[in-house]
């Protein structure tokens, strides 16, 4: 009989999760002044819970607390209280839904305002037009600094293990730090760490091989990678076909297909070199290819909020499909489509031609339905992109000085 949606699958370490409905990881920016989860995300993950998901990913942690996408990320280290975390991982599992951390460093893409750690594969900035004063040049890594980085992801998934979490999500999508490495065009080194694909994938091979041998056999670990980076001359499907590759010789429970950075925001729909995405499903055609030949069960995340869609995701052969921003405005998604598969989402698009602010002001929006839902009051589906690009720039704005603040960042 063939696999639908609410079909229970069961993981190669023999895990089970109780339906192939993720909710995919998105940016919550709500953490307290500590960096920590507090009432807000728990409020959040229990309407996520009771929505009736088989898997939640969080919304990124980040490994150093100098290297952030934004201010009210949640960052796990050696010296984070674990019981926050451990009170996140029960709200989360209370429904018998498991759940992964997603932990991630976000490399060369940390805004300027922000201060801290700016550090990449090679010294190259991004390149958003008229917006790319934004950034800065990072720092070219030393070897210092790469094995720092491979200790700190070791180091957050065994405190996220610690504190009840099923799983880890390594984050090597979206033009973040390990990205980086993977793509030829912000790896330009000529040393062990760049040149061949086998060297730019190294550093993630080594995050893996680390975690594995850290958390043990009975830990999931999982890897979000992009099927493409959207860019000429970028990290490409046939890149992607080769890590997976690489990823299974290491234990890999799964891998979670996306695309794009913020130079080419694809996982919005928008590519850069193009290529034609479509207005859902944005990677389901590109990556149908990966699906036959990978030794890797797969999940598809991007643009998907309608029930047929979704079935379209697991008839093709992925294992699990991935929903975000639907479920920012649907939080119980899941379980109306058990009673009603009919029922589609109404989701807000921004179609303005500058394609960076239209990106800025799409994650607005959702971060606006993320704060009510963690404040227990319904999303809506009507907010001005204009308006709630403004109040989400004024309230970044506030919390990036106090978060310079407490932790004594005085660099520009």
């Amino acid at each position: 009989m063939a696999n639908t949606i609410f079909t229970p699958y069961t993981l190669t370490n023999g895990a089970i999760i109780p339906n192939r409905l993720v909710k995919a990881a998105m940016e919550e920016n709500l953490a307290n002044a500590l960096q920590q989860p507090d009432h807000a995300l728990f409020s959040l993950y229990d309407a996520w819970a009771k929505g009736g998901v088989g898997l939640m990913i969080t919304g990124n942690v980040m490994i150093d607390p100098l290297a952030m996408t934004g201010p009210g990320g949640v960052v796990l280290t050696s010296s984070s209280a674990l019981a926050p975390f451990t009170q996140w991982a029960k709200t989360a599992k209370q429904h018998s839904a498991r759940v992964w951390m997603q932990i991630n460093h976000p490399g060369r893409q940390v805004f300027k305002t922000m201060g801290g750690k700016n550090i990449a594969p090679s010294a190259i900035a991004l390149d958003l037009g008229k917006h790319s004063s934004m950034f800065s040049e990072p720092k070219a890594m030393t070897t210092a600094d790469i094995d720092d980085v491979i200790q700190r992801f070791v180091t957050t998934a065994s405190m996220a293990q610690q504190a009840g979490f099923d799983g880890v999500q390594i984050h090597a999508a979206h033009g973040y730090l390990l990205a980086q490495f993977l793509s030829p065009l912000t790896n330009r080194r000529n040393d062990e760490w760049g040149g061949s694909l086998h060297n730019r994938a190294k550093l993630l091979m080594e995050v893996v091989k680390q975690v594995r041998l850290r958390c043990g056999a009975g830990f999931d670990i999982a890897v979000k990678l992009n099927s493409a980076d959207f860019q000429r001359g970028g990290f490409d499907i046939d890149d992607a076909e080769k890590v997976i590759t690489m990823l299974a010789q290491h234990q890999v429970e799964m891998v979670e297909l996306s695309g794009g950075s913020y130079e080419a925001p694809a996982m919005q729909g928008r590519s850069a070199d193009e290529r034609t995405l479509a207005r859902e499903a944005y990677f389901l055609s590109l990556t149908a290819q990966l699906v036959q030949r990978s030794p890797i069960p797969l999940m598809l995340t991007g643009g998907i909020y309608r029930l047929p869609v979704a079935q379209q995701v697991i008839d093709t052969g992925f294992a699990l499909c991935g929903i975000a921003s639907a479920l920012a405005f649907y939080p119980n998604l899941a379980n109306k489509w058990r009673t009603q598969p009919e029922f589609i989402p109404s989701i807000p698009m921004v179609n303005w031609q500058s394609k960076p602010l239209a990106g800025l002001a799409t994650m607005a929006i959702i971060k606006r339905q993320l704060r009510r839902i963690s404040q227990g009051k319904p999303p809506q589906t009507n907010d001005s992109p204009l308006w709630s690009l403004v109040v989400d720039q004024f309230r970044t704005k506030q919390r990036t000085k106090s978060y310079r603040h407490a932790l004594g960042i005085t660099n520009a």
